[in-house]
C-alpha cells in the first residue's frame, strides 16, 4: 500500500473515500467537517446527522455528494459532550476503523486528516504519530493508496516531521544530488 503525507484542502482531493474528523454526534461544523460540508452540500449534513450519534472511535459512511469521491467516512475521534477532547485511544480507534471501513467498502484510495487534532484539542505531533502508526500497521485488502492530509504549511510540516516523511523526502533529494 502506498502511503504519503500531502498538503491541501481535503474537499478537493480525488479519492474513493475521504475521512471526516467527526464528533460522535456526526454534526458537521467547522474544520475538516466544514470543508467537506461546503464541498459536498447540505445533503451530507442531513445524511450524517441521521446516522448519528455513534460511539467514540466508531465510523459512519455517507455519500460524498458534490466531492470527487464516492464515500465520506465520518470517524468519531472526539466526543460531542463534556469537554469534547480527543484521546490517544479515540484517535487510534477512529483511524483503524476508518481504514477498515474503506477496505470493507472496496475503496482503493483514502484521504485521512489529523483526526482529533483540531478543535478536539489533541496535540498534533502526538496525534500524527498515532495515525501514522495505525496506517503503517494496517494490512489492507483493497486499499492501495492512503494519503494523510494537512491543510496549512505549519500542520503539513508538523505531520511530516511526526511521521518521518520529512526525513524520507530529504533522503530522496540528497540521493538525487549525489548522482
Amino acid at each position: 500500500m502506498e502511503y504519503d503525507v500531502v498538503q491541501g484542502d481535503i474537499a478537493t482531493q480525488p479519492a474513493d473515500a475521504l475521512a471526516n474528523a467527526a464528533g460522535t454526534s456526526l454534526r458537521m461544523g467547522s474544520g475538516v467537517a466544514g470543508a467537506l460540508r461546503r464541498g459536498a452540500g447540505e445533503e451530507i449534513t442531513e445524511e450524517a446527522t441521521r446516522k448519528g450519534p455513534v460511539d467514540l472511535g466508531a465510523v459512519a459512511v455517507t455519500d460524498a455528494y458534490g466531492l470527487d469521491a464516492e464515500y465520506v467516512i465520518h470517524a468519531a475521534a472526539m466526543p460531542h459532550y463534556g469537554d469534547g477532547q480527543a484521546t490517544a485511544e479515540s484517535i487510534r480507534d477512529a483511524t483503524r476503523n476508518a481504514l477498515e471501513c474503506a477496505d470493507d467498502l472496496g475503496c482503493r484510495s483514502l484521504v485521512i486528516p489529523a483526526l482529533g487534532c483540531g478543535v478536539a484539542g489533541f496535540d498534533l505531533a502526538d496525534g500524527a504519530e498515532i495515525i501514522d502508526e495505525e496506517i503503517r500497521n494496517y494490512d489492507p485488502d483493497a486499499l492501495e493508496d492512503v494519503r494523510f492530509i494537512a491543510y496549512s504549511d505549519e500542520e503539513y510540516d508538523a505531520v511530516r516531521a511526526a511521521t518521518g516523511k520529512a526525513e524520507q523526502s530529504e533522503l530522496k533529494e540528497g540521493s538525487k544530488a549525489d548522482r
